[in-house]
């Protein structure tokens, strides 16, 4: 059961664990996804998972610096990671300085890409379902639900959480997992790291040790194991 969390995990972290300023969209994909709806969106990546990651397994088993960039590629123009990396550091977002929120967010995001880069390898094709969309389109909060399928017939909640982005543009922010979302787990384990070391020394580690600063914080504020500090 584990493996196959990390697999939703990976997919679906996929489209958060990017570090913004690395690439840039250019106009024409900025267009296209300014009129694409979440549900294009969502079915888009799918479509992108299909032929760039299951169709190139081989070829990127060991290369992980090409894997990195292709899920950069696939995520990075449809996930709004200013949004998601204040909401990431909660209270602290005030207190931090502009230059401060730049570098958590692209220290943690790089380290959330290759902390589970590597689980992508295990997708294969129709792994993941776009289900139908019901309801209205808010542009705050709009969910997208997918089911990712694992090797024994299982399937596991992914829900993909959008709002209307400044530039117009529908982009996700929050990824649901089994009904845990990324943005809360995260926050209440940046939390309790920040009370206890302070932000500079956080972004320090994540930035030095990147996916192994990211290990250790998880570790630590387990609620069952570890040092919890209360954490999830």
């Amino acid at each position: 059961m584990l493996r196959h969390l990390a697999l939703a995990t990976a997919i679906a972290l996929g489209s958060a664990a990017i570090a913004a300023p690395a690439f840039a969209q250019d106009a024409s994909s900025a267009q296209a996804s300014s009129a694409a709806t979440p549900q294009d969106v969502v079915s888009e990546i799918t479509h992108s998972l299909d032929t760039q990651i299951a169709d190139h397994k081989a070829e990127l088993q060991n290369n992980k610096p090409k894997l990195v960039a292709m899920i950069n590629q696939i995520f990075l123009p449809h996930f709004d990671t200013d949004w998601a990396s204040i909401l990431v550091l909660g209270m602290h977002a005030r207190e931090a300085t502009p230059e401060q929120r730049s570098r958590f967010a692209k220290a943690f995001y790089t380290s959330l890409t290759n902390r589970y880069a590597d689980g992508l390898l295990n997708y294969t094709k129709g792994t993941v379902k776009v289900l139908p969309f019901t309801g209205d389109l808010n542009d705050k909060y709009t969910v997208v639900r997918t089911q990712v399928s694992t090797d024994d017939g299982k399937s596991i909640s992914v829900n993909y959480v959008f709002h209307k982005a400044a530039d117009g543009q529908w982009k996700a922010y929050d990824v649901i997992i089994e009904g845990i979302s990324y943005i809360t787990n995260y926050r209440n384990q940046v939390d309790a790291e920040i009370k206890k070391e302070g932000l500079d020394k956080l972004i320090a580690d994540l930035e030095t040790q990147g996916d192994q600063a990211l290990k250790s914080m998880e570790q630590e504020n387990k609620p069952n194991g570890g040092q919890s500090n209360g954490g999830q």
